[in-house]
């Protein structure tokens, strides 16, 4: 046999028998067949030597026989299957392979009880798990794998961290609305004993930012009721029918934990009135509201189920979505006042530190016209700006410096050359100097050289108080403020550039509203003419709709540059007679970049608006004054009156002549 199968068979005997599984031991040296075949072979070769003449024992092969000799196993163990029985087919097998008394031995009955008892326990934790995977996803609405149509609403509960009515500043007739749902769902008897019915569902109308989906939070905190959340996209997805599917999923999971609360986030991304969107008649989207407007009629007086939704688009709205006994309650939740934005920045600064120098009256005052979310913002940046620079507190003119990058935009790092600088600085001075001579004006707060955002320059203007309705007058001088900053820097350089391309979009825009919504057109007179589908908080136009002819069209746009070209020209002759102002102004902006009201008013002086409100103060007092001598020369002649009657009375005189 050569030596290759030699090492097969020494190499072959152990990995044979182990890969069985029992146990095997033997007390003895086991040779095996590959001992008788390796002897013979070394005979075999000596005799060869020999006859040819060959010396050296134990050289050469036979030394390596040896060394190979002494590698092989004497002893060994391995695991063998329970199987194992004396006489069978794989006894036989072993003892054929192995060739001397072996041992067979059993294996302790506790491992076998250990292995037993760690399969259960890894069966009963894979149970478990999946058991509560399904609750959880049945709570829940849903998983992701083999869940298309279950709902993905998300469930909340009071807790620690929840949101309630005091965590929203302002907002105090919103606030009694939604408190009157919360009211019913912890004390109902109070309600029925006076047959009161609560609303179905209440729609939150408002500008985005106003505290929409936070008031939804507070519900869930004060309520103590499930509350389960989900925005209105999520309804539609990839397979036709899952957005329904889902619908009744969400509602179905709300029955069965009532009483219970459904916000639905922006409903307007499924609520849109039918026929009305690109995919026909039966697309998704209608089939997801029609579901919508089934399970809310399909609500039993015992289901405590009230539906919650929030938007700011109200005017695409389904009217079947909006009518009684769906959402009964339509709240408006529009941008705080003055007061409430005290009250918003005392809520977002209850956890920041303040220097003493934080005046909450002032910075209300700047900010009108923002929602809460842009308060939370401004409170967020200044406290950022203060980390910057390693302080203790935040201070007034940390909030300075984060009300202007909120409203006029961060300031941005780069050199601009002396020209640029100039024009630039001449054009923001026409818009001030504008807005600071016409008393209807907004008052200007603050005008900048420095690039902010995506402008070279800013003018900050802002009323003195929340302002509701502009009157005519008060549009047109918006317009002239609009269109300073372009008669600037045609009246000094002579030349128009591109920089003013944003005023005039947005001076056309406004003259257009005057013309064609607001009737303020001589030709035309008080008639309205849609020309888009205007969004009612947003102000945008999304698509563009005519219902006039032609030449209704023609006059609409000859009234447009008719009163943009008679504003062009006030404001070309207004800064024409101010150049002077117009001047230092400009190169003031060239010298400190960015200037403040204060140092605008030692440079032009007091304001118009300033001014009227002195005058009016004053007609206001002497009509007071003229008022209270009328009052007290009426009061005397009664005085006197009375005093001649009583004394006719102490005589008994019939006469009833007045005294003089």
């Amino acid at each position: 046999m050569d030596p290759a199968g030699e090492k097969e068979i020494s190499g072959v005997s152990s990995p044979k028998v182990s890969d069985t599984a029992g146990t095997l031991s033997s007390g003895t040296d086991v040779p095996s067949a590959a001992d008788a075949s390796s002897e013979q072979n070394a005979g075999e070769e000596r005799e060869a030597r020999n006859a040819n003449g060959a010396k050296g024992e134990g050289s050469g092969p036979q030394k390596a026989k040896n060394s190979e000799r002494k590698r092989l196993p004497k002893r060994f163990t391995t695991m063998l299957p329970s199987l194992l029985e004396a006489g069978g087919d794989l006894d036989r097998k072993i003892r054929e392979r192995v060739g001397k008394k072996y041992e067979v031995k059993e294996s302790p009955r506790f491992a076998e009880y250990v292995m037993l008892a760690i399969s259960l326990l890894v069966l009963f934790m894979m149970v478990s798990f999946w058991m509560h995977f399904r609750k959880t996803r049945e709570e829940l609405g849903g998983g992701q794998m083999f869940g298309f149509g279950k709902s993905p609403a998300k469930r909340f509960q009071g807790g620690e961290d929840s949101v309630t009515f005091a965590d929203v500043a302002g907002l105090k007739s919103v606030k009694e609305d939604i408190s009157e749902i919360v009211d019913f769902l912890k004390n109902p008897k109070k309600f029925e004993k006076l047959g009161a019915r609560i609303p179905k569902g209440v729609l939150m109308c408002g500008p985005p930012g106003t505290g929409k989906t936070l008031l939804a939070r507070a519900i869930a905190g004060e309520a103590g009721v499930p509350f389960y959340s989900i925005n209105a996209s999520e309804f539609i997805q990839l397979f036709v029918g899952v957005g329904a599917s889902r619908v009744r999923d969400m509602f179905e999971v709300a029955r069965n934990n009532a009483p219970s609360i459904l916000f639905i986030d922006e409903i307007d991304s499924v609520g849109r009135e039918r026929g009305a969107g690109t995919g026909g008649g039966n697309d998704e989207q209608e089939q997801t509201l029609n579901q919508i407007l089934s399970e809310m009629d399909g609500f039993s007086t015992s289901d405590v189920v009230i539906v919650i939704a929030a938007t700011n688009r109200p005017d695409v709205l389904d009217p079947a979505l909006l009518r009684p006994g769906r959402f009964d309650r339509h709240v408006t939740v529009d941008r705080p006042v003055q007061k409430d934005r005290i009250q918003l920045f005392q809520v977002h600064t209850k956890k920041v530190p303040l220097n003493k120098d934080v005046d909450f009256e002032r910075l209300a005052a700047m900010t009108t016209g923002l929602t809460g979310a842009d308060i939370r913002n401004i409170v967020n940046e200044a406290a950022l700006w203060a980390c910057r620079f390693d302080r203790e507190n935040v201070s007034m003119n940390d909030f300075y410096y984060a009300v202007d990058k909120i409203l006029m935009g961060a300031k941005r790092e780069e050199v601009i050359s002396a020209e640029d600088k100039e024009k630039t600085s001449y054009h923001e001075a026409g818009h001030a100097l504008v807005g600071w001579l016409i008393p209807e004006c907004d008052r200007v707060r603050k005008v900048s050289v420095i690039p902010r955002g995506r402008a070279l320059g800013v003018t900050w203007s802002m009323p003195d108080e929340d302002r509701m309705m502009y009157s005519q007058d008060e549009i047109l001088a918006k317009l002239k403020m609009m269109l300073g900053g372009r008669e600037a820097e045609k009246l000094v350089f002579n030349e128009l550039n591109a920089g003013a391309a944003n005023d005039l979009e947005r001076a056309t825009g406004l003259a257009h509203k005057m013309v064609a919504a607001w009737g303020m057109s001589s030709r035309l007179g008080p008639a309205a003419f849609k020309t888009g589908d205007e969004h009612p908080f947003l102000g945008r136009e999304l698509a563009r709709l005519r219902n006039f002819s032609e030449k209704t069209a023609q006059i609409i746009d000859e009234e447009i540059m008719r009163i943009l070209n008679e504003t062009s020209l006030q404001v070309q002759n207004l800064l024409t007679e101010n150049r002077n102002l117009l001047d230092a102004l400009a190169q003031a902006l060239v010298i400190r970049e960015e200037l403040d009201e204060r140092q605008i008013e030692e440079i032009l002086g007091p304001p118009a608006q300033r001014r009227r409100m002195d005058a009016e103060e004053t007609a206001s007092s002497a009509d007071g004054e003229s008022a209270v001598n009328a009052e007290a020369a009426e009061n005397t002649e009664t005085a006197g009156t009375q005093t001649e009657t009583r004394t006719d009375l102490r005589t008994g005189a019939d006469t009833e002549e007045p005294g003089v």
